[in-house]
């Protein structure tokens, strides 16, 4: 055959030329110990000695010895193969047929002479009975693998040749820095030559025609084939455009590093799959997190690993979660990171939520910073009507317009959401697994709420707008708010506003008013009317005695909720809102600080904030001023306590005739809140006794009620 039809037949014939070697030795070896004993190799005779001290330094003894097999024939033999198999496989590879020797030999720079040492190694993974000849050779039967004496031995026919070849097994020569072959010794501190070679595992079965990734970098790597390019993304308009540039160049062919910056989420695996997509590269994905977790000692020989598995199969290389990296602890780790991604000459990307100091090994290669931002709401809207697995007979076009305003979600985010949607769906109905909108907007607030830490306390609203009694005035505010979130896009981005406003692009909103006013209640009511999740921050566990931990938990809480598209509530807010105060001590001092960043962070925060207080003076002016809205709940007139009498009775509920609501809208000056509780504790009596509520049930939750507040209790009170 004039070629070699695939991998494994160019792979048998280069075999067959190490067997030549092999058996030639093994025959002058045989003839050397002919008359020995069936004990030879456990030990050493008197005539092996002798010929020990005959035998020429550095060149084994088997040399000295004829065989069948004249130099000159195994040499001419050797010759003819050789040129045999060079001609065929120039044919191969002009008829496109993979060799995965000819792609190992290339790929890492190999000389003939450690192709052959791979060649001897890889023998017995085979045929075994080269284990028996390496022992045989050895005078050893326990040591069935390759040596570098042996290998030397087979492969180098004078000393200075043998000596030379001794610098292909150092750690910086491609054999041992790629970690093709494993050298290991029995001995401690044994001659080089008495180290014993093993092919390493991922290198048989890669010869053998096997794909599988290195087992030892499973923990923390996988493989992927991108399935779409750029033109599938939707990116900003000068991002997009920059990316098809460059992938129009040549850059991509010198091993051009990326360094791809943005919060999780925005999609920078995703641009990475795609630029790889275009220049028809697979991607090695390392989890940072994970690779940082592995032992120091192996740190080098895991990097080592990763850039082989790079090379063999010429994919790029993504690390991914690596943020960790760059803290001061891990600084000597990145450090030995980053110069070894100098020497990677794969398409690398580093994936990070912010910059990092790439090093001097990476900034003496082309490299380039993309930044990633969230997408703005016309972009969201286009990933939604992509993703949306919405019925596409229906227009849910305003729908997923509303939907991108309210949440602002990344990429990822979106496609999340859309998947959370169908399996909803698929829940509810699985004869008929139809996604709606309200499945939308439930996958979403599951996006959300995996954003918010445990200092804040998920509050499910109950409440709609016929629950509440306020005047019209203040109605009317509370529905100007909910207009605010739902025009949010159309303001900001269609008519412009964003390009004008720095800051305060947030919604904050203070409620105001006495207790049981019904504030809590508008932000339920709220919560309800845009289809939002509504988070209470817990003010014990955010606020601190230790100086900078109010800020840290802040922080956490206002970054954790930037774009989940919940409402905070901030109740009882004063505690945390209140007037800056004349600096008389450190404590003072440290008060005020916490103010001051509250109002930085409530100026840049894009997301809803609401406010409750019962003195509204005492909430630092700057605060009040930088309310988007600012609504006073004001103590009900006997009218508005009417219709609360109204409608604080459930229509279950079963009741005498001798309501009397005029009189206790009259009579019982109390707020919203007051007037609930007093109707669930005339329930409770009327239960206990087994009735229906009556007004003496009323009178008497009433009375218990106002004993809570403080209020003093006379008999013409309830008369």
């Amino acid at each position: 055959m004039t070629y070699f039809v695939n991998s494994l037949q160019h792979i048998l014939a280069e075999i067959e030329r190490i067997d030549i070697l092999i058996r030639s030795q093994v025959a002058r070896s045989n003839a050397l110990g002919s008359g020995q004993d069936e004990l030879q190799g456990l030990y050493i005779s008197e005539q092996e000695i002798e010929i020990l001290l005959q035998k020429p330094i550095g060149l084994p003894r088997w040399l000295a010895i004829n065989h069948p097999l004249s130099e000159e024939n195994v040499q001419k033999h050797l010759s003819d193969l050789a040129q045999s198999i060079s001609a065929r496989k120039n044919t191969s590879l002009q008829k496109n047929i993979f060799l995965r020797l000819d792609h190992l030999t290339k790929t890492f720079d190999l000389t003939p002479f450690d192709v052959d040492t791979l060649l001897i190694c890889f023998a017995p993974c085979i045929d075994l009975r080269y284990e028996q000849f390496y022992a045989y050779l050895h005078n050893n039967i326990t040591r069935k693998q390759a040596s570098i004496d042996l290998v030397i031995n087979l492969l180098c026919g004078d000393l200075e040749t043998a000596l030379a070849t001794q610098s292909h097994f150092n750690p910086t020569m491609p054999l041992c820095k790629y970690r093709l072959i494993q050298l290991f010794t029995e001995v401690p501190q044994s001659s080089l030559l008495n180290t014993d070679l093993k092919l390493d595992e991922r290198i048989r079965d890669y010869l053998l025609d096997g794909d599988a990734l290195d087992e030892r970098l499973l923990p923390y790597s996988r493989f992927v084939v991108p399935q779409s390019g750029l033109s599938q993304l939707i990116l900003p308009e000068v991002i997009e455009q920059r990316l098809t540039t460059l992938i129009s160049g040549d850059l991509f062919a010198t091993g051009l590093f990326i360094h791809l910056q943005g919060s999780m989420g925005v999609g920078k695996r995703t641009v990475a799959e795609a630029l790889c997509y275009e220049v028809n590269k697979a991607l090695l994905i390392i989890n940072g997190d994970e690779l940082l977790k592995q032992d120091s000692a192996r740190f080098e020989d895991t990097l080592r690993r990763i850039q082989r598995e790079t090379l063999l199969r010429n994919t790029a290389l993504y690390l991914d979660h690596m943020d960790l990296w760059l803290a001061a602890e891990y600084k000597t780790r990145w450090l030995t990171l980053v110069n070894w991604l100098g020497e990677v000459p794969s398409l690398v990307f580093v994936a990070c939520e912010t910059s990092c100091d790439l090093g001097d090994g990476v900034r003496a290669r082309q490299w380039l910073q993309i930044k990633l931002e969230r997408p703005v709401v016309a972009q969201q809207i286009r990933l939604w009507q992509h993703f949306s697995p919405l019925s596409p007979e229906d227009d849910h076009g305003n729908e997923l317009v509303v939907l991108a305003s309210k949440f602002s979600f990344t990429p990822g985010q979106i496609q999340n959401a859309a998947l959370t949607a169908r399996n909803l769906a698929l829940w509810r109905d699985a004869n008929n697994p139809s996604v709606t909108i309200e499945d939308l907007y439930a996958a979403c607030r599951q996006q959300s709420s995996q954003q918010l830490p445990a200092l804040a306390r998920k509050t499910k609203p109950h409440y709609h707008w016929n629950d509440i009694v306020l005047p019209d005035d203040q109605m009317q505010q509370l529905r100007e708010i909910c207009n605010y979130v739902r025009y949010r896009s159309q303001v900001y981005d269609e008519w412009g506003f964003d390009k004008k406003l720095s800051l305060g692009k947030g919604l904050n909103v203070l409620f105001a008013g006495p207790s049981g006013t019904g504030k809590t209640m508008s932000a339920e009511i709220i919560a309800n009317e845009l289809n939002l999740d509504l988070y209470k921050i817990d003010l014990s566990s955010v606020i601190s005695k230790f100086i900078g931990e109010t800020e840290k938990n802040l922080a956490i809480v206002f970054n954790a909720a930037e774009h989940a598209g919940a409402i905070l509530l901030f109740d009882e807010a004063d505690a945390l809102f209140g007037k800056r105060s004349e600096v008389r001590d450190s404590h003072d001092r440290y008060a005020n600080v916490e103010i001051s960043y509250l109002l930085q962070r409530m100026e840049e925060y894009r997301g809803i904030v609401i406010l409750t207080t019962n003195l509204h003076k005492n909430m630092d002016e700057a605060f009040v001023r930088r309310m988007s809205f600012t609504v006073n709940f004001p103590f009900p007139a006997a009218a508005d306590r009417r219709r609360i009498w109204e409608n604080v009775w459930p229509d279950e509920l079963p009741r005498k005739q001798d309501f009397d609501l005029d009189y206790l809208a009259e009579n019982l000056e109390i707020a919203g809140g007051n007037i609930r509780n007093i109707a669930l504790a005339a329930a409770f009596l009327a239960a206990d006794e087994n009735d229906s509520v009556g007004m003496s049930h009323i009178i008497s939750a009433a009375q218990r009620e106002y004993q809570k507040m403080g209020k003093i209790v006379t008999g013409s009170s309830f008369t």
